[in-house]
């Protein structure tokens, strides 16, 4: 009879290929579910189609073209959104729809280096360009005679102090929106790194190599793994599936090298003298829960505005207010627009 000891020994090339397999297995399983509750998510039937404006060229100063899209009707009151670091301007979609359809002149354009709107003539990130970027905008799209409503979203409310501190702001603004954003000491008071004590000491380090200033190309498609980081860095607690994922689409369609100068110009920003000028009604909105500019930049931003309408900190929400609340940032939205319109006919008469 033949012994069971003596059976041949397996072969561990076998058994390496096994466990493979099964782990391969179980990561696209995985993989599946996260594509399922993507597409089961009610956000993802709308924001899978972003709508599409009227396209417009505008020539900043520098001669960088910047791309923009004009929605709603010709004679509406005008409001003009700026988007943030990575975005571009399908990041108001929310808004967009919402402040068209109610008959408003909605205008969204890309900063320069993002969506469809050239590289920095130079190479020129510098926030001072990115106010000049906004001064181009409003002239090509604001009315004679009339003022509009500017709203920007982190990098594009920055973009805002940097136009106010140059330009003159009532000319042709009737009243802003300053959204998840800060204007200085972006890196010693951002919560990437959750414990102080390691935060005091790795802040710089992580904020400049690790983020800010990463030039490494990023996955091509969403993974569980990315979605995790990316909602931890920037989103709270009560984003959806799908919310989380447009912005990563938009975060990956960023150049690498556009992510990491504009990064580092982000962190050399010093704007706080800039907000006095902001001399119009003025709505701060900012997530209790964003670790990148955390409430304390919102209040101090508040705190330096001749104009406070209000400082609103909203719940469960991270650093993507317009994505994570968009019916809030609308009303504000709504709300601006109709004081500036009853300023404007005020000053009329």
């Amino acid at each position: 009879m033949r012994e069971l000891n003596h059976l041949p020994p397996r072969d561990p090339r076998i058994w390496g290929a096994a466990v493979a397999a099964a782990g391969l297995g179980a990561g696209l399983a995985a993989q599946r579910r996260f594509m399922r509750r993507i597409a089961d998510d009610p956000e993802q039937r709308f924001l899978a189609e972003p709508p599409t404006g009227r396209a417009l060229e505008i020539r900043s100063d520098d001669g960088t073209l910047l791309h923009a899209e004009l929605f709603g009707p010709e004679d509406g009151a005008t409001v003009v959104l700026a988007h943030g670091w990575t975005e571009s301007l399908q990041f108001w979609t929310y808004q967009i729809r919402d402040l068209s359809e109610r008959g408003l002149r909605v205008v969204a354009y890309d900063l320069r280096g993002h969506g469809d709107s050239e590289p920095a003539a130079n190479d020129d990130y510098s926030i001072a360009r990115f106010g000049e970027d906004l001064e181009a905008v409003l002239s090509a799209t604001v009315p004679e005679g009339a003022r509009a409503v500017i709203a920007g979203h982190s990098l594009g409310a920055m973009a805002i102090a940097a136009w106010a501190e140059r330009y003159e702001v009532r000319r042709r603004v009737g009243a802003a929106a300053l959204i998840d954003t800060g204007v200085g000491d972006l890196i010693a008071e951002q919560l990437l790194v959750p414990v102080p004590s390691i935060a005091r000491a790795i802040n710089r380090t992580v904020a400049l190599r690790g983020f800010l200033g990463n030039r490494a190309p990023l996955p091509r498609f969403s993974t569980p793994l990315t979605a995790a980081l990316i909602r931890y860095v920037a989103f709270g607690p009560a984003a959806s599936p799908a919310q989380v994922a447009f912005f990563e689409r938009m975060l990956i369609s960023c150049p690498p090298d556009v992510r990491a100068k504009v990064g580092i110009a982000l962190s050399e920003i010093e704007l706080l003298d800039a907000l006095p000028r902001l001399d119009v009604p003025t709505i701060v909105i900012t997530g209790a829960d964003d670790r990148l500019t955390p409430p304390a930049h919102a209040e101090r931003i508040a705190a330096m505005l001749p104009s406070l309408e209000r400082l609103t900190i909203l719940e469960d929400t991270g650093h993507m207010a317009p994505l994570e609340r968009p019916e809030t940032v609308t009303r504000a939205l709504l709300e601006l627009a109709d004081r500036a319109g009853s300023e404007g006919d005020a000053a009329a008469a």
